[in-house]
């Protein structure tokens, strides 16, 4: 290989561009012009690169396969939105494709023979590989895997207004939660409609504590990742940006939930406002592959007092009504109420065998346990069971 010409031919890339950034292929470009270095620099660069690559699997053709497949460029956003793509830019794309196939499949040797070193040097693995392809067979499962960090992550939070992978997300799956069948399966059904493409209500998750709102909208997205379904967590302190969100998002073939936890509001909060203008009444369309998931303690999202209703407000009945249509604008409410001795010992029942609990009297334990823990909640109920658990081990 004459490597003088692929680094030409990397440097040429413009669908692709971006990839001449990537931290691997950065490094990468600096062995295919070794002429020009001293030994040293050679080997620094050859043991800085090898080792990117071992991090990886050293494999140089997955590497730069996976690299091209998550790329956000102008080919797949065009895709995405199915918009006319001119000749021009498909024979681009299978022009890089080509080259970018080609340098994944570099022997190691051919960069070892070109340096002036006759130590031992560790090498790379490459394997035959069909970029244009596997780019093809991307392009057709755009909706369930999607480009760019969505492609490679499912569950995000937003830092200064920049949507950001969470690296290690919950892994609670449905199967993990136990009761409240009729609740949960409310939400499953909605979450299925925006997966369709069907229309697909605002959720609001309400009531008491540890009855697993928050762990029921974390399992559906785990659930269903592979689907095409992604959660963007939303602080209160966030709600302003939700309309800089959705733009990024509209459009994108993916389907997310704009996920709140634990949401609520004093009165003289105007940050529901901002909320109100997002489930309803804003200039923009509503973004059919967007949906807006909210847990709360609280029935009514905004704190209101006895004391302010006799207030010197004129029309005090109109005040009310705003307080209490935030919560009318969810489409789908779904009560999680705190479960009766019934629902508590099923689902204590359920997590033991899960967690392989054996106890005769493991009703009569659970029933104290939770009387010291303050009440009856599936919390208590997994704190238990993992009480349990430890003391059995």
């Amino acid at each position: 290989m004459d490597l003088k010409e692929m680094n030409l031919k990397l440097h040429s890339l413009a669908v692709f561009h971006n990839l001449l950034n990537d931290s691997l292929l950065k490094s990468f470009c600096t062995l295919l012009d070794p002429e020009d270095q001293s030994n040293l620099k050679q080997v620094k660069n050859y043991s800085a690169f090898i080792s990117l690559l071992l991090n990886e699997g050293g494999d140089l053709t997955d590497a730069v396969l996976s690299r091209v497949l998550d790329d956000e460029n102008v080919y797949i956003r065009s895709k995405a939105q199915k918009e006319f793509i001119a000749s021009s830019l498909e024979n681009s794309l299978q022009s890089e494709l080509e080259i970018l196939q080609e340098l994944s499949g570099t022997p190691s040797r051919d960069i070892t023979n070109a340096m002036g070193y006759d130590g031992y040097l560790p090498v790379w693995k490459t394997h035959p590989a069909d970029f244009s392809q596997a780019y093809r067979e991307r392009i057709e499962n755009l909706s369930r895997v999607g480009y760019g960090i969505f492609s490679k992550h499912h569950m995000f939070m937003v830092k200064e207004a920049v949507i950001t992978p969470v690296s290690f997300p919950d892994p609670v799956r449905l199967t993990d939660l136990k009761g409240y069948a009729r609740e949960r399966g409310a939400v499953v059904q909605n979450t299925l409609s925006l997966l369709k493409g069907k229309p697909a209500a605002n959720a609001l998750l309400y009531g008491d504590a540890g009855t697993g709102k928050s762990s029921t909208v974390k399992a559906v997205v785990n659930e269903y990742k592979d689907e095409g379904l992604r959660l963007i967590e939303i602080t209160k302190k966030q709600l302003n940006d939700i309309p800089q969100i959705v733009e990024a998002l509209i459009g994108h073939p993916l389907k997310f939930i704009l996920f709140i936890d634990d949401l609520s509001f004093d009165q003289n909060n105007d940050d529901f406002k901002a909320l109100k203008a997002i489930l309803e009444g804003s200039v923009s369309a509503k973004a059919p592959n967007i949906a807006v998931y909210t847990t709360s303690n609280r029935r009514h999202l905004v704190k209101e007092f006895f004391s302010e209703r006799n207030g010197d407000d004129i029309h005090v009945g109109e005040t009310i009504q705003e307080l209490t249509s935030l919560s009318e604008r969810f489409g789908l409410s779904v009560p999680f109420l705190q479960p009766d001795k019934a629902l508590y010992l099923e689902i204590v029942r359920g997590l033991a065998v899960q967690f392989g609990v054996m106890a005769k009297d493991i009703d009569e334990q659970a029933e104290r346990y939770a009387l010291l823990r303050g009440g009856r909640s599936p919390r208590v109920a997994r704190q238990f069971i993992e009480y349990m658990k430890s003391t059995q081990e």
